[in-house]
């Protein structure tokens, strides 16, 4: 690999080392001295904690401004390790080299972050790589779980954009994908996103249109506790009900029972929020990056391409939620 770093940190995870951290340090000349990081694999790692573990190997490293940091794995490494690389000496160059369809469509825009008890992704900035290094090929090493994650986000990109890319995507069944599929998906949902972030790169207008699903995913996120749920699993149900929630508080006609129908067919876990607590789902949300004095802004869609933020206030919040749950509940006890 050609490089002018001297010094480069590679930051991956326990399920990703085995698998590519040689291949990528073997890609260095000798003339660049090259250490690991591995952090251990799931959510739970986008951590405080990790976080300054991270930034005394930087220091211990004596890495400079001229140094490179690599984040090897999936988005929580991605997040991990953009986060240290912005504020470390205020910001040193870093790669994204991402290993999960999740990944490839968050290396995208410039955001990294790490968790707080309180709620998903609440310490964090915009910060760029310097480069993206795609390899779909480690996407052929991906579980079941983290291909659903993957296909939340890639869904979402089709609802916010084309009506019938949704039609398409609701035939798929992502245990059977072929590779060109998958290429074909992400390529197209990399670029909806991409379109829309060089528009609105610090989320002050459109991109804001990148959270639908996301703020009731973040609180189930944070109440199941992370790692229980992927994100991208988050997501696909948040969208679920900001589909139902688009039908009865904008009045608008969407594709809900289709979609509903996919999840169940694709098995994504409904039944993680059966038995969820509502009072405590909506305390989570009003932490949501979208709140404003605590006026909670939720993306809904009027139809498929057109979102649009719309405050709702909380007692309606607690009556869609109400009609959610006991949708879901019924659902689940069917299946």
């Amino acid at each position: 690999m050609e490089t002018t770093y001297k010094k480069v940190l590679i930051i991956t995870d326990t399920q990703v080392a085995p698998l590519y951290l040689e291949d990528v340090k073997q890609a260095f000349s000798s003339q660049v001295t090259v250490d690991d990081y591995v952090v251990p694999a799931g959510e739970a790692s986008k951590s405080m904690e990790q976080y300054s573990r991270l930034l005394d190997a930087c220091i211990s490293l004596q890495l400079d401004r001229k140094s490179l940091i690599i984040g090897l794995g999936g988005g929580m490494v991605g997040d991990l390790a953009g986060f240290v690389a912005s504020t470390y000496l205020r910001g040193i160059d870093f790669v994204q080299m991402p290993t999960t369809i999740l990944a490839h469509d968050s290396s995208v825009g410039g955001k990294v972050a790490i968790n707080h008890p309180q709620g998903k992704n609440l310490i964090g900035c915009f910060y760029n790589p310097v480069y993206v290094i795609y390899d779909t090929d480690t996407l052929l090493s991906l579980p079941l779980s983290e291909v659903r994650s993957g296909f939340g986000e890639v869904i979402k990109h089709a609802l916010l954009s084309d009506a019938e890319w949704c039609d398409d995507l609701f035939q798929v069944n992502v245990s059977k994908l072929s590779p060109e599929q998958l290429n074909l998906y992400l390529s197209k949902g990399i670029q909806v996103k991409a379109d829309i972030v060089e528009q609105d790169e610090k989320e002050n207008g459109i991109r804001r249109h990148l959270n639908l699903g996301h703020t009731l995913a973040h609180a189930l996120e944070a109440e199941l506790g992370y790692g229980e749920i992927t994100h991208g699993e988050a997501v696909a149900l948040g969208i679920w009900f900001s589909l139902r929630a688009s039908e009865k508080h904008l009045g608008a006609s969407l594709p809900t029972e289709k979609y509903a129908k996919w999840l169940i067919q694709n098995n994504y876990p409904i039944h993680l929020i059966v038995n969820i607590n509502k009072n405590r789902i909506i305390e989570r949300m009003k932490w949501d990056k979208k709140t404003v004095e605590s006026q909670i802004h939720y993306v809904l869609l009027e139809a498929i391409g057109k979102p649009a933020v719309i405050t709702i206030e909380e007692s309606k919040l607690d009556e869609l939620l109400t009609d959610f749950l006991k949708e879901v509940s019924q659902i689940d006890e069917r299946n």
